[in-house]
């Protein structure tokens, strides 16, 4: 904005960036559609979180989704938002989502050559109390490339071959992540001009950080590994200063917190959760693809989240993911007890 108050015109729009960024690219423009589809989405679907509590969304809508969470009734709106704005951008023949026990195929006549897996509204146990919550999604191109149905087998694709990822995440402010491989931009939404603009370009994680967050409720149960690499962030011998914990319970709030200040978000496996509870393809896979194109490092803690081979669609793996040191440190113990 100039000091007369005039829209800056300079100013560069999602939408105008991923379409430059087709251009570069020679593409076909379906990727560019299907990204600006989203956008559309979570355009949508921050408005309805932002009256929520006037409209009649809060609570609970009197079931639960495939992987045992009780569904809100904006669970059930964003999911619809979600499937309708990309079925009507043709660019995707199979969607995942979190909230449908199997994969939908689209219809012959509105199909694309992606694969879209999502979540439409992560964190939703916190809608009630007004905690962040967001939107994360992972886009892959159908293969074999052939002229075969659609099928749940297309889905199962290492994060290898994600050909864009991102999240959106509804806080302060309504903020955009999004990579198409080429480095990771953020773009915020501005509610006078109804449009995401770029805020934060090739984004880069720090190195190291002073902030651990996993959910310490399970430390009855956590593995010796997890125990000991709190124990070196809480009390360093080598004189440094203790690290901060910092916890949301909202995954995109707490990875992107991560992806901004450094430091290490974890979600490992458990005693009686040993894969513990992310959905590897769209959770794991999108995030650790943001987190590795902002020059992170994304691990289960015994290998890298982006080469594991799916084996269904809501197969679950445990996370540990951010600045690279941070999780080099915490791998090295993780491969330690595994060798005793």
């Amino acid at each position: 904005m100039s000091e007369r108050g005039a829209f800056d015109t300079n100013v560069v729009t999602m939408t105008r960036f991923v379409m430059e960024e087709g251009r570069r690219a020679k593409g076909t423009g379906e990727l560019t559609t299907l990204l600006n589809a989203l956008g559309t989405a979570v355009k949508a679907i921050s408005c309805a979180v932002r009256k929520a509590g006037i409209a009649h969304l809060y609570g609970i809508a009197g079931s639960t989704n495939v992987t045992g969470d009780q569904v809100k009734k904006l669970d059930i709106l964003s999911n619809d938002l979600v499937i309708n704005m990309i079925k009507s951008s043709f660019t995707s023949c199979l969607l995942v989502s979190e909230e449908n026990e199997r994969a939908i195929v689209i219809e012959p006549e509105s199909r694309g050559k992606y694969v879209v897996c999502f979540d439409p509204l992560d964190g939703s146990s916190n809608i009630d109390c007004l905690v962040s919550i967001g939107t994360i999604f992972a886009i892959y191109r159908k293969v074999p490339a052939s002229h075969d149905e659609p099928s749940e087998k297309d889905a199962l694709q290492p994060g290898r071959n994600l050909v864009a990822a991102g999240y959106a995440l509804y806080g302060s402010a309504t903020m955009m992540v999004i990579s198409t491989g080429q480095g990771v931009n953020c773009f915020m939404l501005d509610p006078s001009i109804g449009e995401f603009i770029l805020v934060d370009r090739d984004v880069r994680i720090k190195k190291r950080g002073k902030i651990y967050s996993l959910n310490e409720g399970y430390a009855r149960d956590f593995e010796p590994a997890v125990t000991e690499y709190l124990q070196k962030k809480k009390f360093p011998q080598d004189g440094s200063e203790p690290y901060g914990a910092r916890y949301i319970g909202s995954m995109v709030a707490d990875v992107h917190r991560t992806l901004m200040y450094g430091g290490i978000f974890l979600y490992p496996g458990n005693v009686k959760s040993p894969d513990g509870k992310l959905r590897l393809l769209y959770e794991g896979n999108p995030m650790a693809y943001i987190i590795e194109q902002a020059g992170g490092m994304a691990s289960t803690g015994y290998e890298t989240i982006l080469d594991i081979q799916p084996k269904s669609i809501h197969q679950r793996a445990p996370v540990a993911l951010g600045s690279p040191e941070d999780v080099l440190e915490y791998v090295a113990i993780c491969r330690k007890h595994a060798r005793k």
